[in-house]
């Protein structure tokens, strides 16, 4: 489905409410913030509903004080169009005077149903999110904000935690870059320069945002994407992952795309076991670290009263698993994507198959295989390899040829290694509690 945005030009303005800088820190269904004002439903996506300051931690802890954070809530859609709400959380870091503005949209591997790993929670200074990915991503956060680069960081699963979900991650991280780009404070020009970039969960979530931006937010200057382990084909990832250590992900996918799917919460609810219930709504509380550690092993086959082909095979489920594969849309914008070739998690044949269908799209896609990388050491290694390619589109350097290559190791590559060691000392700054510099 496709969102017409021309069907919202003259919805109704609102007048966003500012919140105090919160003294606790609230998990979003206790949070007033995260829910929207009376008739919020007829204005326009990317709207802003409330607004406040925040103070981030790193693991909840350590107080990060170089750097300026704002949270909006704002209006957005969810993947059939339907108005929704979600919050972005908006790092600024001191801002040189000449330098030219640039947003970089951070779409974190939420990779959870729990609101612990919302990064408008886990983020948070006084948060309690043991395991939540986003919480280890915000070194990679501090990492853009030492290149001075101002980072919006949706919750882009909305306040469901549909994790797995099509579409609407898109949908979402794009109205959060409406919203960032519509703050007065920023005082942003509409035609700010903006790069996308996520891994794993997050760069599924990339994938959606360059795919959708065409049809859905036309007007937004998105010069780039870098999406790193981009996932390609999450019905093909659930199906190798079900029985491995690895089940509680694909667990939690299914956990969440029920809350989104009457026909996948309806065949669930006929064929699995009462003990496969429960371990559901277990998982649906849990951190994405709590949630691989407490469900190994977990084979859907073994908790179903009829077999998983069988229910796979209603052409209702094939529907929606057909909908969940990246690449049968058409980024307007250049990409990266970067994937390890031994990678437990994610298969290189699936995103060799998400970038061979933008290929023949005509998209433009620069994709980098690693050999001797996996999953969690790529999400390192890439990093800054992934940045420089984000600087030149930001700079309107050459494009690098719209090819895929195989390397040994992108530690090979100009800049990664120096690149690294400026990572390694943003690390150290943050967790002494120094945040960055620019």
């Amino acid at each position: 489905m496709t969102v017409n945005v021309d069907v919202y030009e003259d919805c109704a303005p609102v007048e966003p409410r500012q919140f105090p800088h919160p003294t606790r820190t609230l998990r979003p269904e206790d949070d007033p913030f995260h829910t929207p004002p009376r008739g919020w439903e007829t204005t326009a996506p990317g709207t802003i509903l409330h607004r406040r300051p925040v103070t981030i931690g790193a693991f909840g802890l350590v107080r990060q004080p170089s750097f300026t954070a704002w949270q909006l809530l704002y209006r957005t859609s969810d993947l059939d169009g339907r108005p929704d709400s979600t919050v972005v959380t908006v790092l600024v870091p001191p801002r040189a005077t000449g330098t030219p503005d640039r947003v970089v949209s951070f779409q974190c591997a939420i990779d959870a149903v729990s609101s612990q790993c919302f990064p408008s929670y886990a983020l948070r200074q006084g948060s309690r999110a043991l395991g939540a990915v986003p919480q280890f991503e915000l070194f990679l956060i501090g990492a853009a904000l030492e290149r001075g680069w101002i980072v919006a960081v949706p919750d882009h699963e909305g306040m469901l935690g549909v994790f797995g979900a099509p579409r609407e991650p898109g949908y979402r991280s794009l109205d959060g870059i409406r919203a960032t780009l519509g703050f007065p404070e920023l005082g942003l020009d509409p035609d700010t320069q903006v790069g996308l970039f996520g891994y794993s969960g997050g760069g599924m979530a990339t994938s959606w945002t360059a795919e959708m931006a065409d049809s859905y937010a036309p007007e937004l200057n998105i010069v780039g994407a870098a999406a790193g382990s981009p996932v390609g084909d999450p019905a093909s990832t659930f199906l190798r992952l079900n029985g491995s250590v690895f089940s509680g992900l694909p667990g939690m996918v299914v956990a969440g795309l029920r809350r989104v799917s009457p026909a996948l919460d309806d065949a669930l609810n006929e064929t699995t076991t009462a003990t496969a219930q429960r371990r559901l709504n277990a998982l649906a509380d849990r951190t994405t670290v709590g949630a691989v550690l407490s469900a190994p092993r977990m084979d859907w086959d073994s908790m179903m009263t009829t077999p998983l082909a069988d229910v796979l095979a209603r052409p209702q489920i094939v529907e929606l698993l057909q909908s969940l594969q990246l690449g049968l849309h058409t980024p307007s914008m250049p990409m990266l994507v970067v994937q390890s070739v031994a990678d437990p998690l994610i298969s290189v044949d699936d995103v060799d198959g998400q970038v061979q269908r933008y290929h023949a799209a005509g998209a433009h896609v620069t994709y980098l295989r690693d050999r001797l990388s996996e999953h969690l050491t790529l999400a390192i290694f890439a990093a800054p390899l992934m940045y420089d390619w984000l600087d030149d589109r930001f700079a309107g350097r050459p494009l690098p040829a719209s090819t895929t290559s195989t390397v040994t190791t992108v530690l090979t590559r100009r800049g990664t290694l120096p690149g690294l060691w400026r990572f390694l000392r943003v690390c150290l700054r943050m967790l002494s509690g120094r945040g960055v510099s620019t």
